[in-house]
């Protein structure tokens, strides 16, 4: 068993990845987050505990996992590649407060994971996976406390939107959590650096969801429709996806004080559910 080495600088780990003879796959989004200062930044806005269960997707080299493991916390690693988890075994053996699981983190069994345990999701995501990913956690039966991931920085930004930028991932956040962008992240604090900026997203989860699953559902097909033709009215949009005429949607919008005339993206959370409600049968 090793002594933990302490925070190491992107030399170092460079130097590790050549030495194991480890690539990162960009088809797997492996940039690796190795800039000491942002890890410990994320540590700081996730405000994990020693008395806490985290969840970290996506470890990689495990820098956060080090930065996430020294405030004492019970950390679970989800490592889909299977050479990183075995690099991640022998680097972080000293570690007693760290467990690493070859799982895919969109089918891993989350609560076998935590034990019935509250916990807090914090992530470096993979830009090809980070938005189902996130997904899968906000809305599942039994969510994280709070997730503090990053992303890239545009899907970071369309999370936590208000009207008139609202989106579908928009509307898929707001109904489980709320948040906001904590922090930016310039290519260089990686490696490889990716080609775009990157930005941290923190979510507080509601104690519940804003609407049940059956309302989400229906909701998601309603805006869905809209969102399919944002370069039209919410009214022309609605009409053609419900096909029901514009007089009768003009009505129902009329009603709950909605212009038909707005784009779906100007919609608040609130008149998205009020909409579902009036208009569903």
């Amino acid at each position: 068993m090793t002594s933990d080495p302490g925070p190491r600088t992107p030399e170092q780990w460079k130097r590790i990845l050549r030495a194991r003879g480890i690539r990162p796959e960009r088809s797997m989004g492996q940039n690796f987050l190795v800039e000491t200062e942002v890890l410990e930044e994320i540590v700081r806005i996730a405000d994990v505990a020693s008395n806490d269960t985290v969840l970290e997707v996506g470890p990689g080299l495990g820098a956060l996992t080090r930065e996430l493991a020294r405030t004492g916390a019970s950390v679970v690693a989800i490592e889909l590649d299977r050479d990183l988890k075995q690099f991640l075994d022998s680097d972080l053996a000293s570690l007693g407060n760290v467990r690493i699981v070859e799982r895919d983190a969109l089918h891993v069994d989350v609560d076998g994971l935590v034990d019935g345990r509250k916990y807090k999701v914090v992530a470096n995501l993979p830009y090809s996976t980070g938005t189902a990913i996130s997904r899968r956690f906000l809305e599942h039966p039994t969510p994280p406390a709070s997730m503090t991931v990053m992303l890239q920085r545009e899907v970071a930004e369309r999370m936590v939107a208000e009207p008139p930028d609202m989106s579908l991932l928009t509307l898929a956040t707001s109904i489980h959590a709320t948040g906001e962008i904590a922090m930016y992240a310039p290519p260089d604090v990686f490696y490889p650096p990716p080609r775009v900026e990157s930005a941290v997203v923190h979510l507080i989860l509601r104690d519940l969801p804003l609407v049940d699953r059956d309302e989400e559902l229906a909701l998601f097909r309603l805006a869905t429709m809209a969102f399919q033709r944002k370069r039209k009215t919410l009214s022309n949009g609605l009409a053609q996806g419900l096909e029901r005429s514009k007089g009768d949607v003009d009505a129902v919008l009329q009603s709950l004080g909605i212009d038909p005339h707005r784009r779906p993206q100007t919609l608040s959370i609130d008149e998205w559910i009020a909409l579902t409600r009036e208009i569903t049968p």
